[in-house]
């Protein structure tokens, strides 16, 4: 895949990586939707019929529930025939949420579908094909191509991104000024300089460890950075001879650090520690170090003054490489909703390029417009360093996430459960990578059958 982002100047900003990770109908193109799915039962909500959609997301926060639900009230106000109701499970049990209702057929018509789970979503049946309403819209050629590949499985496109994702390393600028110490540029160095500046008795720690949901992310991302220019770019989750990424030697040495960073330099209730918890250690000036995507930035900016935090880019493994992919989360329309020309209608007028240019910079993501790259607040501060990893194709590797395979969507609370176990001393390092592997050799069997 490759890792395009908003192009300036030299051409590349995110593309299979660098955001990673939105999302024109009513507003800015007023030329009508695309096709529809032939089955005589969708309405564009045109007339006078009264439509109601009903649109569940998935990457669930106050404020950014906030920002969507100012979007639909704006798309209501210009479509007075459409009547759209969000609704938005907590976000540690919203993507079970969303597939307890496709399973059941239940009343949704606007989704949002995850990297991590579309491709379940397609094995199963649950989401429709948004190729032929794509034909019909006039700024789908403006989408960056990682936008497109993000939420495509088998060439074909299930979800237009509502932003990008691609992690980079946030630390606290002015603990290491006080302290006279460097940025780390690598794993072992964060280790080492979150030793340094780690005392508990001061409730001071390096590492904002994230050993709860998505805690995949930085044993991963370690893992991939370990084994280097060994693993299958294409098929990230397995090396170029065959075997994955977990049963090499290098996967081993990754997580005997991974290990000491959660001891030596994180708070011991980090072990259940999810997003929110994680992110707020390191507003709360608990935390030096937190890898995160750049959806942080709009927290970090409102709750840190100025100047106490800045950004690096993702530590390097011992080879002198780390791998970065971009990622994101999008609107996709339920197979069995009786509504779609109105819900493509509706995510049209959601990742038009001001819409989308506006809500990444509210939230803090990269837009999926390609045309963004002119607005020069995607240049500079925070999201500066995203672009430095994406101009270094040969020290900062841009990989293929698993999307295509559907066991992706369950690896979160797979690999969870079994690094908790190891961080609590009920399984050895050895046997969490087995299970690790065993997992992915399974997936990877059931795909070649």
């Amino acid at each position: 895949m490759k890792r395009e982002w908003l192009t300036k100047g030299k051409g590349l900003l995110v593309a299979a990586s660098l955001l990673a990770g939105l999302l024109a109908g009513c507003g800015g193109n007023e030329g009508g939707t695309g096709g529809g799915s032939g089955d005589g039962s969708s309405s564009g909500g045109s007339g006078d019929e009264q439509i109601k959609l009903r649109v569940v997301e998935s990457l669930t926060s106050p404020n950014r529930t906030a920002l969507i639900q100012k979007m639909l009230d704006d798309f209501q106000a210009e479509n007075p025939n459409i009547k759209v109701e969000l609704i938005s499970p907590p976000f540690d049990q919203a993507d079970n949420k969303i597939r307890q209702m496709l399973s059941a057929k239940e009343d949704v018509d606007v989704l949002e579908v995850r990297d991590l789970t579309v491709a379940e979503f397609v094995n199963n049946g649950y989401i429709e094909p948004l190729d032929s309403f794509t034909s019909g819209w006039s700024e789908f050629d403006t989408l960056s191509n990682v936008s497109k590949s993000v939420g495509m499985i088998k060439d074909k496109l299930y979800f237009i991104p509502n932003g990008l994702y691609q992690r980079q390393l946030f630390y606290r600028k002015d603990w290491l000024d006080e302290k006279g110490l460097k940025v780390p540029t690598t794993y072992e160095e964060l280790y080492e300089i979150g030793k340094q500046l780690t005392d508990p008795a001061n409730n001071r720690f390096g590492f904002s460890f994230r050993g709860g949901p998505g805690s995949q992310g930085v044993t991963d991302a370690m893992v991939l950075a370990y084994n280097g220019d060994k693993v299958n770019l294409e098929d990230a989750q397995f090396l170029k001879d065959g075997s994955t990424i977990y049963s090499s030697p290098e996967a081993k040495q990754a997580m005997e650090l991974y290990l000491k960073i959660y001891k030596e330099t994180s708070p011991p209730d980090s072990i259940n520690w999810g997003f929110q918890e994680q992110v707020q250690a390191f507003t709360s000036g608990v935390t030096a170090f937190l890898l995160q995507d750049p959806d942080v930035i709009q927290v970090l900016t409102e709750k840190m003054e100025e100047g106490t935090w800045a950004t690096a880019p993702m530590p390097l493994g011992p080879s002198g490489k780390a791998l970065i992919a971009a990622g994101g989360a999008g609107w996709g329309i339920a197979a069995h909703s009786e509504h779609k020309e109105a819900a493509w209608k509706l995510i049209e007028f959601l990742s038009s390029e001001p819409r989308n240019t506006q809500f990444s910079k509210d939230f803090g993501m990269v837009p999926i417009h390609s045309t963004a790259a002119e607005d020069e607040y995607f240049q500079s501060g925070p999201y500066k360093t995203l672009l430095e990893m994406t101009d270094k194709p040969d020290i900062f590797l841009n990989y293929k996430p698993p999307y295509q395979y559907p066991g992706t969507g369950q690896w979160s609370q797979v690999s969870m459960e079994s690094q908790q176990a190891m961080l609590m001393n009920a399984k050895t390092i050895d046997e969490m990578l087995a299970d690790w592997s065993a997992y992915w050799e399974e997936e990877k069997a059931k795909m070649n059958k």
